[in-house]
């Protein structure tokens, strides 16, 4: 091995020595500088023409572009002298005589070594003055011989010494050797460094693979360029028809406007109108009735005469009515107004919330992203999603739910998985039910709103676990409670509330023993008799104490029917559990139940030690003599798992599903779902999510197929 690897480090430090300083690969006609450095031909052409030098690409005969079959002699030959009479000519030609032309100097041509960091003067002549080194070439050719008949081992770059293996590939992307072993370990299929390219064992990586690889992909992709060229011109003539369309339906619209506006311009008008009239006709009155007054100037005239009246009689005969005539005229003098209001002062308008309308009017646009309602979005019998429309979004007419299974769990989830996305179209409400069975999946929901405008942005991804079994319906059996009167229970009998009374009082000296008498116990509907089920319940945090499990429905009916000979399951204030092993000494305990009380739920750390009952506690807790406990905080809903054929219940956060204790029960005969309430309490049993799916309209459901790249980088 010691022999291999000098050889290994000797090839090494022999090709950074062959390599070009500007490309950092094997030199290509290598051209010796007056500095004494070699570079590639067609480098050092590029670097003078980035430069700002014209093309001073060597003349055919300099001897910078002698081909590789040029013999070193004929490379070093010199040009023929000129004869005298030529240089005379060639002096003179042009010129007086006695007098020489002056000559511009020459162009000097600089060239920026990336070796020496210096500008090293070529000549006028630029790389034609540079002579190939056709020795330095040889060398490359030999090197280059060595490698590709494996004269020289080229040893993996990844084994641990000593035990280093020879190399079978390469890879390009990652510039390295590997050996069968420590390719597949640092190219693991099924992950972007599986798609790495592969070549033979160098010690060159130029990127002149991916180069090619990337210019094969693009030659071979005319017909596609094509197809996306027509897509662009269908596009650009699409949006100058959907550009007029638009155009033409804003000026529809604002012609519109304009049509209700002169329509309520008359409208408003006419009521001006026949104010105008009506007060007019009323004010015309009042000035006939003024007009009048004018003529009571013979009225005057005559009181005048009637007071020069001498004859009694005759003055008493016209005095009354004159007098009454008189009165009508002062009264009509005193008590003049007009009768109607020349101002019209109601008549104005107040258009400053039409105005901000106005000014306000935009363009639909898409709406927002909606936020998805974590606290009513659930997984029960069915998947429930809710959401909102953020305040500032534009309206949705219509939403498109997305759901897809990610297998492996949250963390495991992957785009790339082998299901695909589901859609649920047109959408009515925030609100939709999701008719998925499966047990023990994880599902990711998004959903985004829809109107005129377009689709709208998704929201945020929520996962939704399913649960871990078949979601078990049942209802309270009011008919098996015990002490039935203090239990108050809804009209679908899914909610059932103990209320301390009188009976309680009654039993107050039996309270300390826990008999019967101060339990409040009632069953579910059903009875189970194989398979696995699953249900939740919801517990009042301010229940004194709630027992949920499940027990033997012969235990159960033995209970009810003898409460007084039979003791109740035991509550101990220092255990959680109560798995009813005490009561029976062969198998497993008739009843598994959990303590719930003032918003804790107490989980048994270690039980009572019993042959008979060794699941009843969790794997690898110390046997012990007395009962401890672990109060956690109560979660808001509750679940049981059971599993028949095993005799196990398991209890879980049902909003996380995060499993919290396991304990065993007997599965000999029918099982049934068990509540206990000791000193009052509530309990709601989990609604069906698929009671709520009969008050929504179907949607239209699609798969979307992802699209696959043909080509990666």
């Amino acid at each position: 091995m010691a022999p291999r690897s000098q050889a290994k480090t000797a090839m090494r430090s022999m090709e950074q020595e062959l390599q070009c300083p500007l490309c950092k690969g094997l030199v290509k006609q290598p051209i010796l500088l007056p500095c004494q450095h070699n570079v590639c031909l067609q480098c050092a052409s590029q670097l003078l023409v980035q430069n700002g030098y014209s093309d001073l690409s060597p003349e055919p005969n300099s001897p910078a572009s002698t081909p590789n079959t040029r013999s070193p002699r004929q490379a070093r030959r010199p040009i023929p002298k000129l004869d005298r009479t030529d240089r005379v000519l060639r002096a003179g030609s042009g010129t007086y005589p006695g007098r020489r032309r002056k000559e511009p100097p020459p162009l000097m041509v600089l060239f920026p070594c990336p070796l020496c960091q210096k500008d090293v003067e070529l000549g006028e002549r630029g790389l034609a003055d540079c002579l190939r080194n056709l020795a330095l070439e040889r060398i490359v050719e030999r090197y280059r011989n060595a490698v590709n008949l494996g004269g020289i081992a080229i040893m993996c770059q990844f084994c641990k010494p000593p035990q280093a293996l020879e190399s079978t590939k390469g890879c390009a992307d990652c510039r390295a050797n590997f050996c069968n072993e420590c390719f597949k370990l640092y190219h693991p299929w099924g992950t972007p460094r599986a798609q790495h390219e592969r070549v033979p064992p160098t010690l060159s990586f130029r990127p002149k693979d991916k180069i090619t690889k990337g210019l094969n992909y693009v030659l071979s992709s005319q017909e596609t360029v094509h197809t996306q060229l027509n897509q662009l011109k269908n596009a650009i003539a699409q949006t100058e028809l959907n550009s007029a369309s638009a155009l033409e339906h804003l000026t529809r619209c604002m012609e519109e406007l304009g049509v209700a506006l002169a329509e309520r311009k008359t409208e408003l008008q006419q009521v001006v109108d026949g104010m105008r009239l009506k007060r007019g006709r009323a004010l015309a009155a009042q000035l006939a009735e003024r007009w009048s007054l004018l003529e009571h100037a013979g009225l005057l005239a005559f009181s005048q005469e009637l007071l020069k009246e001498t004859d009694p009689p005759c003055f008493l005969q016209a005095a009354l009515p004159t007098h009454s005539r008189l009165l009508k005229a002062i009264e009509s003098l005193q008590g003049f107004s007009l009768s109607p209001d020349p101002f019209l002062r109601h008549f104005q308008l107040d258009v400053t919330r039409e105005l901000k309308l106005l000014s306000d009017m935009e363009f639909i646009a898409a709406p927002l992203a909606p936020v998805i309602d974590t606290q009513r979005t659930l997984a029960y019998d069915q998947l429930f999603l809710c959401w909102r429309m953020p305040q500032s979004s534009a309206p949705a007419s219509r939403y498109a739910v997305e759901f897809q299974r990610r297998d492996g769990g949250i963390r495991g989830a992957s785009w790339r998985g082998p299901h695909a996305w589901q859609r649920l179209e047109d959408v009515d409400g925030t609100s939709v039910v999701l008719n998925i069975r499966e047990a023990g999946c994880v599902y990711a929901l998004r959903v985004r709103g829809r109107n005129k405008a377009g689709f709208g942005e998704y929201s945020e991804e929520v996962y939704l676990h399913t649960p871990p079994a078949p979601v078990l319906s049942f209802s309270l059996d009011a008919r098996w409670a015990l002490h039935s009167d203090r239990l108050v229970f809804s009209k679908e009998r899914r909610c059932v509330r103990s209320v301390p009374g009188l009976s309680l009082l009654q039993a107050a000296d039996h309270t300390l023993t826990s008999c019967a008498l101060t339990a409040d116990l009632l069953v579910g509907s059903v009875a189970i008799t194989q398979g696995r089920h699953y249900w939740a319940c919801s517990v009042d945090p301010g229940s004194y104490l709630v027992k949920v499990g499940v027990g033997l429905e012969a235990k159960l009916q033995e209970w009810f029917l003898l409460p007084q000979d039979v003791p109740s399951p035991r509550y101990d204030p220092d255990s959680g559990h109560d798995s009813g092993a005490e009561d029976t000494l062969d198998g497993p305990p008739p009843f598994c139940f959990l303590t719930v009380g003032q918003g804790k739920l107490f989980l048994p750390q270690a039980c009572l030690s019993s042959p008979s009952s060794p699941g009843a506690q969790p794997s690898g807790a110390p046997s012990s003599t007395v009962n401890h406990t672990l109060a956690l905080p109560l979660p808001p809903r509750l679940g049981l798992c059971l599993d028949f054929d095993k005799g196990r219940v398991i209890y879980y956060d049902a909003q996380s599903l995060r499993p919290l204790w396991d304990g065993p029960v007997d599965c000999s005969g029918p099982i049934c779902p068990a509540f206990c309430f000791i000193g009052g309490g509530a309990l709601q049993l989990q609604e069906m999510v698929a009671s709520r799916s009969a008050e929504q309209a179907p949607a239209r459901k699609v798969t979307i197929h992802c699209k696959v790249p043909g080509f990666s980088k």
